[in-house]
Order: structure tokens, then C-alpha cells, then sequence
């Protein structure tokens, strides 16, 4: 099919005004997505809220589909507005231009991640309506702001919402990952993010001498340590493979400042470590071992977390969650593959999950490459176009439980 038709077809005119909306960090102005969105429920003919749970500027826009047995706990279909940064002179297509070629493919931030997941629950909505499809349980379509920059005045603070506990959430469905082969990845845990800072004080001097005690030695002891525990978990991989990266922990140093000039030994160098934790770790004896690491290197090192999230139960995959055997009925009765993952980041699905409600993140993104943040992310409009189908057969299902 040439890119003539493709633009020509209502689903993927509705998705690539979505694109088009340069709702990239930082400081987003969410507006036009706010309008889209209500332009969105209007065709629907479902009513539309607007919440700002946290800050003026960063709304949760959510369609409500009424079911016919309201009090039943209801089912959440998540996905976020937010897009995170591009730099345009990688990209062979303008970022938010959602140019089509003549493949098919749709060229735009957020193409994966994750604006065609929340167009393509609508486009779903839109065929049941079509078909006379009455939900059990009520419907939320929601769309929350700020989940690439850790959803704190998003989905953190909206859970936390009267209007939320209104809601009676019984299961949230949200993003997956994008699969460049047949299978599509299932989350139904996240590893646990901490932030780890350290200040790593010492003796300061001339840079011609052989100070004792400096924070160069000290950091290169505690770095080579915690690079030890890495060079482990790249091991554990390599060994077992049926884990995948959302199994092992990860520790990567990502900021490192000090010093004034060249000849003169800093008193203080500071160091910033991103650390995914799996969720079989001991957490209590891992901080006791970084702190043990510290001293060992002599002491003088402050200690600081400006993120540690806590552990958060994964969602279970069993007889005893009746949404996972709906889910999993629907993607049996469709023929597709699935392998269910931890998820190897985080997503929004964390904050439902700390409220004690199951949440699974699924993306019916198959057989594409794999640009999530990437350049040139782009996604094909019969992808697309199929995953409407796919959210046709999950919702009822959901519904239905």
C-alpha cells in the first residue's frame, strides 16, 4: 500500500495528529494534547475529565466509558502524553512532522513510545462502539503527563487523588516494550530504581606530590568495587539464558565532577550512579555493602540517595488474578506470542502496582526495530493498524471479568 493511501485511512490521520503535537521535554506544554484528547472523547461520545493532581501545568486527562455494572472495580487503559528530547540533525525526517513513506512507516517521537498505544486503545473503543459492545466493568482511558521524567506530578501524585479512589481501579493496563521479533514482551514487575550520589572527600594539594588519603584514591577504590558487582550480573546473563536484562541489576556511573585545574588535587570529587535493582535483591544487605565499600576506602565518603524507590510487589501471573487469565485468554484466542518480563526500566505501572491493584504493561508493537528514544523512531502503519485489533479483543475481555 503506498503512503497516498495509508494518509488516507482515519486511524492513522487521528495518529499522526497525535504525533504532531511536540509534546517533548523539557517544560511541556501539554494543551494541544489536552485538546486532542477531548476532541477524541467527543467523537467517542464519552465524557472527559481533566485533573491537575500535583501542578497547574501537568494535567491527567481521563475519557470514562460507563459500564453497565458501575460498581464493579474498574479497568484502567494508561498511556502518557509526554515525549522525551530529539536532536534533529540525527533524524532523516523531522521529528513531529509524522512523515509516512512510501513502507509505511511513520517517522515521529513518541511512534513507540508511547503515543500509538493511547490512539490505538480509541481506535479500539471506537470499533466496540461500532459493533454495539456494552462494557461490565467502566472503562478509564487515561492519559497522564510527565512519566519520562519519573511521573512524580503524574501518575504518583494521581493515584494519590480523591478523584482516583472514585475510580475503584480494579486493573491497569499500560505500555510494554516494542519486540523486534514475533514476541511481545509483557511486563508484570519493574526493577526498583535508586539513585546513588557520592561525596568523596580527601587530602588536597600540589599535584606533583603522592598525597595519602586523596578522593581520586578513594573514588577509584568504591568505582572498582561497584564495576566488580557489574562485571557480575553481565556474567549471570551470559550464563542463564533465560534471564533477560530486567533479571539482574545494573549499575552504571553517569556524572562525575571535581577538581579545579589540572595540577591541583581536589578536597572533593562527586559521583552520580543510575542503579536498576532486581527485584530478587537484597536491598537492606546491598546499601549495607556499598556503605561497607565506602569506609573501606577510607572513610570520608557522604553517602547520599535522591532516589531509592522501594520494592513493589510484582503483578501475579496465576488462577489467582483473574484479569492476567482474561489477558491471557485474548492473546491465546489472537495466536500471539508472549514472554512475560520484568520490566527492564519503569513505567507508570509502579504506582498502580504500590497501591496494591495488579497492572500489567503489554505493547502490541511486534517485528519492528526497536527505537524507543532512539533516532529516527518510526513505527508502520499496518503495525499500527493491527494493534487496534489487538486492544479490540483485550478490552472486552477485561472488561468482562
Amino acid at each position: 500500500m503506498s503512503a497516498e493511501k495509508w494518509e488516507k485511512n482515519e486511524e492513522i490521520q487521528i495518529f499522526r495528529e497525535y504525533l504532531r503535537i511536540p509534546s517533548v521535554h523539557p517544560n511541556i506544554d501539554y494543551t494541544a494534547c489536552v485538546e486532542f484528547i477531548r476532541r477524541q472523547a467527543d467523537s467517542l461520545n464519552l465524557p472527559v475529565d481533566v485533573v491537575y493532581p500535583a501542578v497547574k501545568s501537568k494535567p491527567v486527562v481521563i475519557i470514562k466509558w460507563e459500564g453497565s455494572q458501575p460498581k464493579l472495580p474498574s479497568i484502567i487503559l494508561n498511556s502518557h502524553m509526554d515525549v522525551v528530547p530529539v536532536f534533529p540533525e540525527k533524524w532523516t525526517h523531522e521529528p513531529f512532522s509524522a512523515d509516512i513513506d512510501e513502507e509505511g512507516r511513520i517517522f515521529a517521537r513518541g511512534a513507540q513510545d508511547m503515543k500509538s498505544v493511547g490512539t490505538q486503545y480509541l481506535g479500539a473503543i471506537r470499533l466496540l462502539k461500532a459493533d454495539g459492545f456494552q462494557p461490565k466493568r467502566t472503562l478509564y482511558v487515561t492519559f497522564v503527563p510527565d512519566e519520562e521524567i519519573g511521573g512524580i506530578h503524574g501518575m504518583a501524585a494521581f493515584v494519590e487523588t480523591d478523584f482516583y479512589k472514585q475510580m475503584n481501579v480494579g486493573f491497569s493496563l499500560d505500555e510494554g516494550g516494542t519486540s523486534a521479533s514475533d514476541v511481545h514482551h509483557l511486563f508484570y514487575a519493574e526493577r526498583i530504581r535508586w539513585i546513588l550520589k557520592l561525596k568523596v572527600g580527601g587530602t588536597a594539594g600540589h599535584g606533583s606530590l603522592l598525597l595519602p588519603d586523596t578522593a581520586g584514591v578513594k573514588f577509584n577504590y568504591v568505582l572498582n568495587k561497584l564495576t566488580e558487582f557489574r562485571e557480575s550480573q553481565i556474567q549471570l546473563l551470559k550464563n542463564d539464558q533465560s534471564l533477560s536484562i530486567g533479571d539482574v541489576t545494573t549499575v552504571n556511573l553517569t556524572q562525575l565532577s571535581g577538581g579545579v585545574q589540572s595540577n591541583v588535587v581536589p578536597p572533593l570529587l562527586e559521583a552520580i550512579f543510575d542503579m536498576r535493582l532486581s527485584i530478587t535483591l537484597d536491598l537492606v544487605a546491598f546499601e549495607r555493602q556499598i556503605r561497607n565499600w565506602c569506609e573501606e576506602a577510607g572513610g570520608g565518603i557522604d553517602i547520599e540517595f535522591p532516589l531509592k524507590e522501594a520494592y513493589v510487589a510484582p503483578t501475579k501471573l496465576d488462577d489467582s488474578n483473574p484479569y492476567w487469565l482474561a489477558l491471557k485468554a485474548a492473546l491465546d484466542e489472537l495466536g500471539l506470542k508472549v514472554k512475560p518480563i520484568v520490566c527492564f526500566a519503569v513505567t507508570d505501572c509502579r504506582f498502580i502496582r504500590q497501591q496494591g491493584t495488579p497492572a500489567i504493561g503489554f505493547s502490541p508493537i511486534v517485528n519492528t526495530a526497536v527505537l524507543i528514544h532512539d533516532h529516527d523512531e518510526f513505527l508502520r502503519a499496518d503495525n499500527y493498524l493491527n494493534g487496534i485489533q489487538v486492544y479490540k479483543k483485550i478490552i472486552p475481555s477485561l472488561a468482562e471479568v
